[in-house]
Parts: C-alpha cells; sequence; structure tokens
C-alpha cells in the first residue's frame, strides 16, 4: 500500500494543470474584455445605482447623508485597512490553493467541479457587466456622474494598505484597470464566497470553513470600506455566485462536465 506521500509524489504537474485549467479560462476571458469595451454595448449607469445605495444604505455623515463608501473615506481605522486589504488580497490565491490542495488529496474530480463552478458564475456576471455597466462608488465619489472613458481604475481605499504595507500592491493592479465599468455585480464578492460553498459541500474541516467564511466576510466588508463597490453590487455578487453555482450544477448533472480522476 503507498503511502499518503508517496500518492502526492505520483500525482502530475499535468494533473494540477488540469485543475487550474477553469481558472485559466478565467484570466484569458477578463483580459480580453477589454479588446471590446462593456460601454460600447450599454449606457453606463452612474446614478441610479448610487441613488438606490444612498436611499437603502445610506449613513448620516454629520448632517449629511452619504453612501457607505463615501462615509468610510472619512472614517477610517488602520487596523481595518490591514484587514481589508488581505481579505482582498485573498480573491482568487485562496480558491486557486483550495483546487491544488483537493488535487493533491486525489480529488481532481472536486476541484474541477468547484473550479468549473467558478468559471459559471464569472460569465454570468460578465454578461451582466455588458448588459449594465456600472461605475463603482470611488468613480461618483471622485468623478460625479459624467462618465469619462479615458478614466484610469483607481485603487480608492485599498491605497490605505499599501501605504501601511509600503508594497505598492494595489496601485499596480488597479491603476492599469480597463474595465471601470465593471462594478455591478461585486465578482470580488463571489470568488470566496464560491470556494466557501464547494468547502461546505465536501464537508471540509470546521477550521477550514472558518477561516474561509472569515476571509468572505472580510472581502464583502473590504468592498465597501474601500469604495469599490455599493453594498448592492456585494449582494448582486452573492446572488450571481448562487445562480451560476445551480445553473453549472445542473449542467453538470445533465452532461457531467467535470471530469472524474
Amino acid at each position: 500500500m503507498r503511502s499518503k506521500s508517496k500518492r502526492y509524489y505520483d500525482i502530475s504537474i499535468a494533473t494540477y494543470v488540469l485543475a487550474l485549467l477553469p481558472f485559466f479560462v478565467y484570466f484569458a476571458i477578463y483580459g480580453s474584455l477589454g479588446l471590446y469595451p462593456n460601454y460600447n454595448v450599454s449606457s453606463i449607469d452612474l446614478k441610479p445605482l448610487h441613488d438606490l445605495e444612498l436611499q437603502i444604505f445610506g449613513i448620516m455623515d454629520g448632517s449629511t447623508k452619504v453612501i457607505p463608501g463615501a462615509y468610510f473615506q472619512h472614517h477610517h481605522h488602520a487596523l481595518l485597512d490591514l484587514i481589508a486589504g488581505f481579505s482582498y488580497l485573498c480573491w482568487l490565491p485562496v480558491p486557486m490553493c483550495y483546487a491544488l490542495w483537493l488535487t493533491r488529496e486525489g480529488r481532481i474530480d472536486r476541484a474541477l467541479r468547484m473550479g468549473w463552478g467558478f468559471l459559471m458564475v464569472n460569465l454570468v456576471g460578465f454578461v451582466i457587466y455588458y448588459v449594465h455597466p456600472a461605475a463603482p462608488p470611488w468613480y461618483v465619489i471622485t468623478h460625479g456622474f459624467e462618465a469619462d472613458f479615458t478614466t484610469p481604475g483607481s485603487c480608492a481605499g485599498l491605497a490605505r494598505f499599501d501605504a501601511l504595507t509600503h508594497v505598492p500592491f494595489y496601485h499596480a493592479f488597479y491603476d492599469k484597470n480597463a474595465n471601470v465599468f465593471a462594478a455591478m455585480p461585486s465578482l470580488h464578492a463571489a470568488y470566496m464566497f464560491i470556494a466557501t460553498l464547494y468547502a461546505m459541500r465536501y464537508r471540509a474541516n470546521r477550521w477550514v470553513l472558518l477561516i474561509f467564511w472569515l476571509i468572505t466576510l472580510g472581502t464583502w466588508f473590504a468592498a465597501v470600506y474601500s469604495a469599490h463597490h455599493y453594498i448592492i453590487d456585494v449582494i448582486a455578487g452573492i446572488i450571481v455566485s448562487l445562480v451560476g453555482i445551480s445553473l453549472f450544477e445542473w449542467l453538470n448533472r445533465r452532461y457531467k462536465l467535470y471530469v472524474s480522476p
């Protein structure tokens, strides 16, 4: 009988690459979105989404009612900046590492099931990006309700994390972002939630589930705290996650889309 370490050693690099294939497809599709911007397809939602957020989730800042993202611009704390920054860093690395760990455990079927479910959620989200382009809160806070297609991306409140850690990670990532008007749904809110849902389905260790849920909640908080997303965007990301996973699971039951080892 082969030892556990031997079983790990026998898993080929090609198998790990296969486990990450859905994520590679995601990178390819996401990278191509900038070739034909969504604002060429539909008009950008600048004011309606902001006003709805203000109406439902507005916070009094002195005598003025503002959206949560604007409130946190003036009311933030270094500890919250660190929590938000570290949580947001996990958006994709943790799901990918979980897929690799499942593969290492000899469950590439589970890794692929989660990976293709992840991709389906993104495809649903990308369709919405083109049907309903939406500006993020930081754009409205900085530029108002006029659409400027030349506006570069911004790390917004996450700049505080860069300043605290002296590592310009978010500046490097967001300053070159070509998808400024793709804020609703928040797919950042979806990614860790997807991994957490599949970890629950696979009955992962309770400590793994606790960590996943903490990162998920931290990511949801960070999305709003950093002014990258409205609370509405986060809720939409959660809904899209459930819809995308349900759609994939239905297709999988019908056509057996994921590959078994």
